[in-house]
């Protein structure tokens, strides 16, 4: 369930060594995943990798209950951190988006235990705290750790069932996972940008209402919150599957299917960076893997 960017697999011998995939990636055997999209009728719809959305303009308007909810709204945005240094580089981002919204008179309230991260929100609080997003927050950034196809985690689980607007930053396809006209990709925005529609949105209550229509259509869960969707019963179920088991299987490609492009080659260049680097005297030298 970790991302490949974190967890490269460069060795040659693991391609032609797996039969099957068990991860976070839509395309696996059997994803293991964070998310269950259910239509309104419970059958279980995704993610996967092509989804067919209502648009936005055909959903129904939000009931007087949500309203109310969206109504107590008082503060900017919420971010949740645990990972105080992370590949994809979110914290620089949040950053930069604070700076930008001191400008509006707005600003993201940071919870954690990074030392740059003023509030705390301990493990054992958690319930009342994702209350607070619910009553307080118009916006929470749903900002991953890593760049990595599919990786999509439980940040966004706790921006969407808890009423308030996922800012997204990740590697994946989000079309995906959500409808287009429900969140703000902070991948594909200036900061600029994107702090200048946080504070439109913010003023327009009717916009604002607009990315909550989803929820009469679709709703979010944890996979493995019931037995139909728990990832551990399906691959149970693979295993007894005799068709499935006989069928000759093989990932012959795996670094490729698992890895992000370059990763592989940025790894061996930093380790023969590190090797070269006690010596003494340095020449220009070209790595052998290069040529």
């Amino acid at each position: 369930m970790e991302a490949s960017h974190y967890y490269p697999i460069c060795e040659k011998k693991y391609d032609g060594f797996f039969n099957w995939t068990w991860t976070y990636r839509l395309d696996s055997d059997e994803p293991y995943g964070y998310i269950t999209i259910r239509n309104i009728t419970g059958d279980i719809i995704g993610p996967n990798q092509i989804m067919h959305w209502m648009k936005l303009d055909s959903m129904q308007p939000i009931d007087e209950e949500t309203i109310r909810i969206l109504e107590k709204k008082n503060k900017t945005a919420a971010w949740f951190v645990t990972n105080c240094k992370s590949l994809s580089k979110r914290e620089v981002l949040v950053f930069r988006l604070q700076s930008e919204l001191f400008k509006y008179g707005l600003e993201i309230d940071i919870f954690g235990e990074c030392k740059w991260a003023p509030n705390k929100c301990p493990l054992e609080n958690m319930d009342k705290c994702l209350d607070m997003i619910q009553e307080q927050y118009y916006f929470y950034l749903s900002f991953e750790n890593s760049f990595s196809e599919d990786y999509v985690t439980e940040k966004l689980l706790t921006a969407l069932q808890n009423y308030a607007v996922p800012v997204v930053y990740g590697g994946a396809n989000y079309t995906r996972f959500m409808p287009d006209g429900i969140y703000l990709h902070a991948g594909k925005l200036e900061v600029s940008d994107l702090a200048k529609q946080m504070n439109d949105i913010m003023k327009d209550k009717d916009r604002y209402y607009s990315f909550f229509k989803w929820r009469n259509h679709y709703s979010y869960h944890e996979r493995g919150e019931s037995p139909d969707s728990d990832d551990l019963c399906r691959t149970c179920e693979m295993l007894h599957d005799e068709t499935l088991v006989k069928k000759e299987t093989v990932y012959k490609d795996f670094r490729n299917w698992w890895n992000a492009p370059g990763v592989c080659v940025r790894k061996r260049y930093k380790k023969y960076a590190l090797r070269i680097g006690n010596l003494k005297k340095i020449q220009t030298v070209e790595p052998l893997f290069l040529k």
